[in-house]
């Protein structure tokens, strides 16, 4: 009889819920994820062990060979075995590097589970922090694996009782993330604990691996471990293979994901009611909340890559139902239909074709146009999952145009293909001046899609220095403005002010979600109020788009409900663009006051209403003390302590504020604030001062109100660079 082969397994295990764990590997940049990865995969023997961690298997883009960091995410599905049962194990490889975080996020809505990874020497860093805050809001479990031990003893020469100490710190750090961030109703459960068996902590370089359970199991004592790199030359090779043999990372990692993940079953009970908004007592509610491979098809995209070859890819997870090839099917958020023509399972870069499969899986799809992350796509008609929103916004602008006229056409469709693949980058096309905005995470995000677009795309360009998206605001309330239609046959009377702190930060974390507000929606109402909104007007909430919201607060107005899609897409138009230089509007909250309509609807269409709208909501901005917000970034900056003074100089120079200065040792973490806009240049600004010993990294990003005596000058520039002037 033939030997079952590797997709053998997988295509029966994927029937088999119960032992399916969808998982995702986070961590900050260079804690050796994908070598960790690699490892998984020699150990379940879709890669020689040899190859592991120098082939950087799931790292298959060029630039990320090139730069040695991961770029996008990577998808596998693999089998282990865990006491004489066979699991199939979808593990995501996702980037550690913050500009490109929103692949993490996406990833996050797709896995249950999330194996995080901290190196030994550096402990939990700012991007530790963000990935773990992503898993947490998409209700996904962690757990622990403490990599680099190696270095610990060989480069830092420290003794057994300082390695645990060491360890102990990691993990209490990493539980104090897991306490801010995690919904209270699994703490203290999902606090990881070497006794409960969910750390585990060794080398992914030398393929070795401790955890709590297999030091029982098989007798081992972290002291072993440490003997064994004491000796020399073939013995502490000798030693290291018996430590592999008896204690092989990729056993010690699934054992832990078996054993401490949940299943599709178990998960989407919990992650249903966080991440889709519909019904749950409905058919298709029940049937996401049980996983149920009998109920209607529905399928989350979370990345759409656009393969040359085989024309648009999307991978996601099937969430209820089964997803069949020919398939008729309904993308919710683009209104349009298409048809399942291919089915992939995946094995990094290399994807398998199959028939069908059932809920609690992820896979690729082929032959479905037009869809974005985000999209729901199903047999029925549904509600669509929440938005899927990037902790960061994109702060950073460049004006990209095709070098050759005749590539305008392929520039245009090029930029459309790379803001599905990636939402955390916007792209505003202006198709008469053959300009057009790139927006990104930051300048190495923008410096890698820039390669895309010339490399891999093969579309010569030119780009503009970097620009900085500010964000227009209120300080006061203003006065009711009143606007009036052209045919001057309607008006509308509109004030702003500034939201409340606390519901502005609730829709810039996600927690209250953008979109059009149904009638009585109770929960939001609650939670605007418990926020600080007045109850009379968390229930006139009509629309919450861009960090504002949109207040009805008429009454007795007839045609009121006709025009209310138009105010809506009034309100939208100027939050997009403010009255001040065209830049995004931010934390402000519109309130139509009252309006006066013609009887006949024929005089109070678009034409008549959107005008009316804007131009009130603008002159109300005008009257409200308007300011301008600039991304400040809290940054964290690592060097020998020698640099002290070079690095205090940099901040200084860049309009920065240092936060705080700590010495570990000869080791220096610097925390400090510094404006997007002063920022370029900034990293070879300090691999210079520092002799390329220090690094930084994003902690946080945040909108500030920028400083009186810039304003003038900024809003001077900016309206001359988009001719308003």
């Amino acid at each position: 009889m033939a030997k079952e082969t590797m997709l053998d397994k997988v295509k029966r295990l994927i029937h088999k819920q119960k032992n399916i764990r969808n998982m995702g590997i986070v961590a900050h940049i260079d804690h050796g994820k994908t070598t960790l990865s690699d490892s998984l995969l020699a150990g379940a023997g879709m890669l020689s062990a040899e190859l592991a961690g120098e082939q950087r298997y799931l790292d298959f883009l060029e630039e990320e060979q090139k730069r040695g960091i991961t770029i996008q995410a990577a998808n596998v599905n693999m089998v282990h075995e865990y006491e004489g049962e066979e699991y199939l194990i979808n593990l995501i490889d996702t980037p550690g590097h913050v500009d490109f975080g929103g692949d993490v996020t996406r990833a996050m809505r797709a896995v249950d589970g999330a194996l995080v990874l901290v190196c030994a020497v550096e402990g939990a860093m700012p991007q530790t922090e963000t990935v773990l805050r992503q898993a947490l809001r998409e209700r996904v479990k962690p757990i622990l694996f403490i990599n680099k031990v190696d270095r610990l003893i060989n480069e830092l020469k420290l003794t057994p009782e300082k390695i645990q100490e060491r360890f102990t710190k990691i993990i209490e750090e990493v539980n104090k993330i897991i306490a801010s961030y995690a919904p209270k109703e699994f703490l203290p459960d999902w606090q990881i604990r070497v006794d409960k068996g969910t750390v585990a902590f060794g080398s992914a370089v030398d393929k070795w691996a401790l955890s709590f359970p297999i030091m029982q199991k098989k007798g081992i004592t972290f002291k072993d471990v440490y003997n064994a790199y004491m000796l020399e030359g073939e013995e502490r090779e000798e030693a290291l293979k018996r430590l592999r043999e008896l204690a092989p990372l990729h056993e010690v990692v699934l054992d832990m994901v078996v054993r401490h993940l949940p299943n599709p079953l178990e998960a989407q009970k919990y992650r249903i009611p966080k991440i889709w908004r519909g019904d749950l007592e409905s058919d298709v509610g029940k049937a996401l909340l049980n996983c149920d491979e009998r109920g209607p098809m529905v399928f989350c995209v979370t990345k759409v890559v656009v393969d040359p070859q085989a024309g648009e890819i999307i991978v996601g997870r099937i969430f209820s139902g089964t997803l069949k090839r020919g398939q008729d099917v309904k993308l919710v958020l683009a209104n349009r239909e298409g048809r399942i023509q291919q089915i992939y399972i995946y094995k990094g870069p290399h994807k398998y074709p199959i028939e069908e499969v059932p809920a609690g899986n992820i896979v690729g799809i082929g032959g479905i146009k037009g869809a974005s992350s985000g999209e729901t796509i199903s047999t029925h008609e549904v509600e669509p999952f929440e938005e899927i929103k990037h902790i960061f916004e994109p702060v950073v602008t460049k004006a990209v145009e095709a070098k050759n006229p005749r590539d305008l056409p392929k520039l245009i469709q090029v930029l459309r293909d790379l803001t599905k693949e990636d939402p955390t980058l916007r792209a505003k096309i202006n198709e008469e001046t053959g300009e057009h905005l790139l927006s990104g995470l930051g300048e190495l995000h923008l410096e890698i899609v820039e390669h895309k677009i010339e490399r891999d795309r093969g579309i010569p360009i030119i780009t503009s220095p970097p620009i900085v998206v500010y964000r227009e605001s209120v300080s006061k309330p203003s006065d009711v403005k009143e606007g009036k239609s052209p045919n001057k046959h309607n008006k509308f009377y509109i004030m702003v002010e500034p939201l409340e702190d606390k519901v502005y930060q609730a829709i810039v974390s996600g927690d209250i979600s953008e979109g059009r507000v149904k009638k009585k929606d109770l929960d939001l109402i609650n939670k605007l109020v418990e926020l600080g909104l007045p109850k009379e007007e968390a229930r006139r909430v009509a629309d919450i788009f861009g960090s504002n919201i949109l207040l009805d607060m008429t009454s007795g107005v007839v045609h009121i409900g006709e025009v209310i899609e138009m105010v809506v897409n009034a309100f939208r138009d100027v939050m997009k663009e403010g009255p001040i230089a065209k830049e995004p509007v931010s934390k402000v909250k519109v309130k139509l006051m009252d309006a006066k309509l013609h009887e006949d609807s024929i005089h109070r269409g678009p034409a008549q209403v959107i005008p009316a709208v804007r131009d009130a909501i603008k002159q109300a901005i005008m009257d409200a003390d308007p300011l301008l917000l600039e991304p400040v970034q809290t940054i964290r900056i690592d060097a020998p302590i020698r640099y002290m003074g070079a690095i205090s100089k940099i901040i200084q120079s860049r309009r920065g504020q240092l936060l705080s200065m700590e010495q570990e040792g000869e080791h220096l973490v610097v925390m400090a604030k510094l404006p997007v806009a002063e920022s370029f240049g900034f990293t070879s600004e300090l691999r210079s001062a520092t002799e390329g010993r220090g690094f930084w990294s994003l902690v946080d990003s945040k909108f500030q109100k920028l400083p009186k005596e810039l304003e003038e000058k900024v809003v001077k520039s900016i309206r001359k660079r988009k001719g308003m002037e």
